[in-house]
């Protein structure tokens, strides 16, 4: 019955980009090197679909004339644009680490 079961191996199959699996980060650092600007898209599209979908919700909202639902779409177009701050924020703290530090965090090639 175990022969049945599928034996992936991880590591070379989840890519952090084309060509360069999980089992090439050794260290911690590398890792957050690798994760880190995917965070970052995954955190632009997340904002990208709040402002759309909070806009939108203003938008019926105020046609039908229900305050209870406008007042949800401003909260969720507030936290995007407080989340996006938090996001590049710590985008430029990084560069500012980079620069002081001597250190790559977002290197093209670990």
């Amino acid at each position: 019955m175990e022969n049945l079961l599928a034996q992936v191996d991880i590591g070379r199959e989840f890519l952090i980009k084309p060509g360069v699996g999980v089992e090439s980060i050794g260290t911690l650092g590398e890792f957050i090197t690798a994760v880190l600007p995917n965070i970052y898209i995954l955190a632009g599209l997340i904002l990208l679909f709040l402002l759309i979908g909070g806009g939108l919700m203003v938008i019926v909202s105020a046609g039908q004339e229900n305050p209870e639902g406008a007042a949800t779409g401003k909260k969720a177009i507030t936290a995007a644009i407080t989340g996006f701050f938090v996001i590049f924020a710590s985008y430029w703290i990084i560069q500012i680490i980079e620069r002081v530090a001597g250190i790559e965090i977002f290197a093209p090639g670990f």
